[in-house]
């Protein structure tokens, strides 16, 4: 459930907090007062594009934030596999802050995060129907998403296997695409992939041995510099012209021995210069195994380097490291293989490409299966709603018939149907519903979508556009049943829909010390009759407009006690 808005420096708002409550949220407020403002910083935060022209002139930034109270354990699951924290009181806090160079922060709960990542959470908090948002009717590409959305959880797997097979049935089409029908050109080919792969056979390459070869390549490099530091510390441990610093060493122990006889008190410098001696004649010893086994081959050096020369030309060919080679020279062989083999491969892509096919069709006729029963029982539904919103005679029908051949969706072909009088058959939509007539049908099928997910949150931005009267009644009337199970907020201009308002908010444009200003202020039930007499009567609130609003609040709380 939304629990606030706050918006700061945002287009005409340079301040705005308010607070919603459950059921039905009402906004009103003259033309032009910034009512779009509004739904704008809403969609704003929630990941909309937006211009950096709408950070309120003299201002470096603008701040939005949206405060949810979230129960859907789905939607805490989904912000844990995002790895963003949510505490017990079940708070999530979206802000976005725009600054005046473009570019914006999004923050969940504090936590930085992408555009992406806003906008999967926000599906599932909140869904906003903008007034021209009905125009999505008359595109029949829209309907197969629609109607899957009435089907809920239980095509997400049969939907998610299709797309997957579908798409390895792309791939293996596309194989079949590309395959080398010319034989000159296919033994072109063998040719050249013969070449490569003789070249990386016949270099007889083993992982790791570019490592080995650098540490050889660098020792036999500095061959002369090795043989004169080692010479160097040989001289200094063994001596040339004084004793050598083992003798010394020896000569020391000998001396501290003779004195330990006499006090027993020199025995650890005795033991410690004894340890030093033993490891001067081991370091000794192997350090004249490394001489006699050191010796300077220049053939050996000249064998290394040419290793390494044609260890990098394969490199530079064939991949970055030795194991990229030989991953390549496998690609390479499983080609030479079907180039060969040509025949026989394009017949093992068929065999593939059959099998899935069957299998696709397997799935589109289950998920054709489900969709058709779910569209009966919707269209159903949606003609019991238009009812209620003054479309007496509407039948409506989605129509789910068999495409030619399947695609990531599967194989069906979703239309909607519907006339709107007794005798006339039903036509697609696109061609028979006018504007007023779209916003009721929209109004009725999210009616009917609300009471089947779990979206908290819906918002309304005038989608009564286009109605008066008693129609405007009959869907004050639908938005308060919505309202029992999801918080809704609606901008409206009638009053007929403003007195349904649980609570009822007024939006307004003032101007101070030379700049404009919009403002929203929550109405007490004296203030929203008041909000109600000016919908009804404009400029002039008389008493006898001011006694109708009352009566309508009056009937309004009637109604809602009923529903």
């Amino acid at each position: 459930m939304l629990v606030h808005l706050h918006v700061k420096n945002f287009a005409l708002i340079e301040e705005i907090n308010v607070d919603f409550n459950n059921n039905l949220n009402i906004l009103t407020g003259e033309t032009g007062a910034g009512k779009s403002i509004i739904i704008g910083s809403i969609n704003a935060v929630l990941g909309q594009k937006i211009n950096k022209d709408m950070i309120r002139t003299g201002c470096d930034s603008a701040l939005i934030e949206l405060l949810f109270y979230v129960d859907n354990n789905n939607i805490v699951q989904r912000l844990h596999d995002y790895d963003i924290n949510i505490d017990n009181n079940r708070e999530l806090l979206i802000t976005r802050k725009i600054a005046n160079n473009g570019r914006s922060i999004f923050r969940i709960n504090g936590q930085v995060v992408t555009t992406a990542i806003v906008k999967d959470i926000s599906t599932k908090l909140i869904d906003i129907h903008g007034q021209h948002e009905h125009q999505s009717l008359l595109l029949k590409k829209n309907y197969i998403e629609l109607l899957d959305s009435f089907c809920g959880e239980n095509i997400i797997e049969i939907k998610n296997n299709i797309k997957n097979k579908y798409n390895q049935y792309i791939k293996l089409c596309s194989k079949i695409d590309d395959s080398i029908s010319d034989e000159q050109k296919r033994k072109k080919e063998i040719s050249f992939i013969e070449y490569e792969l003789n070249e990386i056979e016949s270099s007889n390459l083993k992982i790791g041995e570019d490592i080995t070869l650098q540490n050889d390549y660098k020792r036999l490099s500095n061959g002369k510099k090795i043989a004169q530091s080692i010479s160097e510390a040989h001289s200094l441990i063994n001596g040339t012209i004084h004793n050598s610093t083992i003798d010394n060493v020896a000569h020391c122990v000998r001396i501290l021995r003779d004195i330990s006889k006499i006090d027993e008190n020199i025995n650890d410098l005795t033991e410690q210069i004894s340890n030093v001696e033993i490891i001067l004649s081991d370091f000794n010893r192997e350090l004249n195994d490394y001489i006699n086994s050191f010796e300077l081959d220049e053939q050996h050096y000249d064998e290394v380097e040419s290793r390494i020369d044609l260890i990098n030309n394969l490199k530079m060919k064939y991949g970055n490291t030795i194991e990229e080679i030989l991953d390549y020279q496998k690609e390479k062989e499983i080609r030479l293989q079907e180039l060969i083999n040509y025949e026989q491969y394009i017949h093992n892509i068929n065999i593939e490409i059959n099998k899935l096919t069957k299998e696709i069709e397997n799935d589109c006729d289950i998920l054709s299966s489900i969709r058709k029963n779910k569209a009966k029982e919707i269209s159903e539904k949606i003609v019991y709603a238009l009812k209620d919103i003054n479309l007496i005679n509407a039948d409506f029908i989605i129509k789910v018939t068999k495409k030619e051949k399947f695609d990531i969706t599967g194989w069906d072909d979703i239309d909607f149907l519907l006339t709107t009088n007794i005798g006339e058959p039903p036509k697609t939509l696109s061609k028979v519903a006018s504007g007023g007539e779209l916003s009721r049908i929209m109004l009725a099928i999210k009616s009917v979508l609300a009471s089947s997910d779990d979206i908290d949150t819906l918002i309304f931005d005038e989608i009564d556009t286009g109605i008066s009267g008693k129609t405007a009644s009959m869907v004050a009337k639908k938005l308060a049943h919505i309202s029992k199970e999801h918080q809704v907020v609606c901008i409206t201009h009638l009053p007929q829909i403003a007195a349904m308002a649980d609570t009822h908010f007024v939006i307004e444009k003032k101007v101070e010390n030379t700049y404009t200003n919009t403002l929203i202020t929550s109405l007490d039930n004296k203030s929203s009759i008041e909000e109600i007499g000016r919908l009804l009567g404009g400029l002039e609130i008389t008493d006898a407009v001011l006694t109708n609003a009352k009566e309508m609040k009056t009937i309004a709380k009637k109604i809602k006690k009923e529903i």
